[in-house]
């Protein structure tokens, strides 16, 4: 390794009821400078919005005071600073937690908090600027559960200068984390942006910890030691250059196409992938595999902030029930397709009949039977399924009247109906998504170190300027001659994942004459007619070039995202592993020459 200074940094979790021992991996193995987590999704502010008003001393994760408690004073001795959002809307409830355990430990701590992100407080104010929501322009609605802005790095920079060894954030971005301490640890400012940009990159490798090093991996046969997965680690140089890896002897894989499928996931437009600290341009990035433990990544740009926060919202829809029931037996699907069917027809009459009114909205899936593929389904029938039925009611009662009535629809309609282990299905309530734009000067972001507060003075921003799309120069392939078929799966990975009610479908080329493939064989046209069965509203395409990537932006296909939707895969987790099925059309030489053409060429070609 060089001699100059690198900043050692591993990330423990990637969501709200992410494993509580991950940390522990980093801690005792990692070598780590800083350690950070994620813990915030839009449905998570909801949840703890609503913990809140039923106990004011909620309103935070304390997963982290659990994860964290056992591990402090080996913290506290190698000198490892801590950054995490897990103060959700109760910084402070998260502070007081977090002194209590160190004092049960028998640790002193400098703890920061990182405020102003949340806005609940001031909604009537906001709402009077006539905000609108960013995708349909519809108006805030009345009755709003959560009011967040993702904020940015520079509040954690400070807390840092201030000498905080643990700072606690609310609805900072995924990336800030790791921004805020690069920004600390090299003497950054704000408008430096390609260094800027390079943190934010190394933030989203990191944001959803294993799938970097080998989770939910295309080719996940390749990977060992799930019982055991490695967390990843960026070391970070001081151009903004980063080394990705992960602690000796756990399992899990560091390449190209693990740390590429991440960089894909859930990503936006890459040459202005907008963040309140950057706009950030990935498209000359480079992914380079090193040996076979590291693997660096670096090359990002960035341009300026823009005026305006990200400002996520949530309200209150009404109510969901989903249920779920196992059936078997020969025409398991057909028999599961009639039951769902009348259950729905029994319950609607019941729901009318009591006055409460047809339902909003009713979702059926046979899963086993590939009604999640639509007409990309390979199954004539099954002989062992679960049938699911989501339905939607702007009455809990209404849905109250179907979990009665759901369960004996097992020893009355079709016979091998079991698996209702978890009883009756309950009603919950819909919490929908409403992303708005908000001026910078409307959010006053501060720090708090031990009880002295400062404001955080933040970059007004510059107007977005959108720049001239790249495509990537790739090898010519010539098809005039003997060609086959083989599915994508055989010339790309694939990684998917949720943006709003939209999902995103990221496909790398394993070789860069298989761009030339996808660029000219997978248009936006073929991806909205493979999910024609969702009735996508719009698809776009962008290309990474630099590492042979194509994203894809699939609108409206997720029936409402998140925790407003009665799907059974709400995050579009699914789409991309599906999606790598579709044929494609290759050289029929390929077959001699690469051994994956080979290996799948016999799938299509029969």
């Amino acid at each position: 390794m060089s001699s100059e200074k690198t900043v050692r940094i591993g990330c423990h979790s990637g969501f709200w009821g992410d494993s509580a021992y991950n940390a522990n991996q980093l801690v005792e193995k990692g070598n780590i400078d800083y350690l950070v987590s994620d813990y915030l999704a839009e449905t998570t502010m909801s949840i703890m919005g609503a913990q809140m008003m039923r106990n004011p001393e909620a309103g935070y994760a304390p997963d982290f005071i659990k994860t964290l408690q056992p591990l402090l004073k080996q913290i506290k001795a190698q000198g490892i600073k801590v950054i995490t959002n897990a103060g959700g809307i109760n910084s402070q409830a998260c502070r007081d937690a977090l002194m209590a355990a160190a004092a049960a430990e028998g640790v002193e701590l400098n703890v920061a908090l990182v405020e102003g992100d949340n806005l609940m407080a001031r909604a009537e104010e906001i709402r009077a600027l006539g905000v609108t929501e960013m995708g349909s322009g519809s108006a805030l609605p009345q009755k709003i559960t959560s009011m967040n802005a993702y904020i940015g790095s520079p509040a954690i920079q400070l807390a840092l200068d201030a000498g905080a060894e643990i700072v606690i954030c609310g609805r900072c971005t995924d990336s800030a984390v790791v921004v805020g301490a690069l920004m600390h640890e090299f003497g950054w400012g704000q408008q430096d942006n390609d260094l800027i940009s390079s943190a934010c990159l190394a933030g989203h490798v990191l944001e959803c910890v294993q799938q970097a090093v080998g989770g939910n991996f295309t080719d996940w046969d390749e990977v060992d030691g799930w019982d055991d997965m490695g967390l990843p680690i960026a070391e970070v140089k001081a151009d903004g250059s980063f080394i990705v890896s992960k602690p000796e002897n756990t399992g899990g894989l560091v390449s190209v196409g693990t740390v590429s499928e991440q960089i894909m996931y859930e990503m936006g437009d890459p040459q202005a992938y907008l963040l309140p600290d950057v706009v950030c341009d990935f498209s000359e990035i480079s992914v380079t595999q090193l040996n076979d433990k590291e693997v660096e990544v670096k090359g990002a740009k960035g341009r300026d902030a823009t005026p305006t926060y990200k400002v996520s919202a949530t309200y209150m829809d009404g109510y969901k029930i989903i249920a779920t029931m196992m059936i078997g037996g020969r025409n398991a699907a057909k028999k599961a397709r009639k039951q769902l069917d009348a259950i729905v027809k029994r319950t609607r009459r019941l729901i009318i009949e009591a006055g409460y009114g047809d339902y909003d909205e009713v979702s059926t899936e046979v899963i086993g039977a590939e009604d999640t593929y639509g007409a990309n389904s390979r199954i004539e029938d099954a002989r062992e399924v679960i049938l699911k039925v989501g339905l939607r009611h702007a009455k809990k009662e209404a849905l109250e009247i179907f979990s009665t009535e759901f369960v004996p629809a097992g020893i009355s309609m079709g016979q091998g109906s079991c698996g209702v282990f978890a009883g009756r299905p309950r009603p919950s309530p819909v919490i929908r998504h409403f992303a708005f734009l908000l001026d910078k000067k409307h959010v006053a972001v501060t720090v708090d170190v031990n009880g002295d507060k400062q404001d955080v003075e933040i970059f007004a921003g510059s107007p977005l300027e959108i720049p001239e799309r790249a495509v990537g120069q790739t090898p010519t392939v010539d098809l005039s001659g003997d060609t086959i078929q083989v599915p994508l799966i055989a010339i790309a990975w694939g990684r998917s994942g949720d943006k709003g009610d939209g999902a995103n479908i990221g496909l790398i080329a394993r070789e860069p004459e298989f761009a030339t493939i996808i660029r000219e064989q997978i248009s936006t046209e073929v991806m909205k007619t493979f999910f024609a069965h969702y009735n996508p509203t719009r698809v776009r395409r962008w290309e990474m070039p630099s590492i042979f990537s194509f994203n894809y932006i699939i609108d409206d296909v997720l029936g409402g995202g998140g925790a407003g939707s009665l799907r059974y895969d709400t995050q579009g987790k699914t789409y991309a592993q599906m999606f790598l099925d579709q044929p494609v059309t290759v050289p029929a030489k390929w077959a001699a020459t690469k051994p994956r053409i080979a290996r799948f060429a016999d799938e299509l070609n029969q």
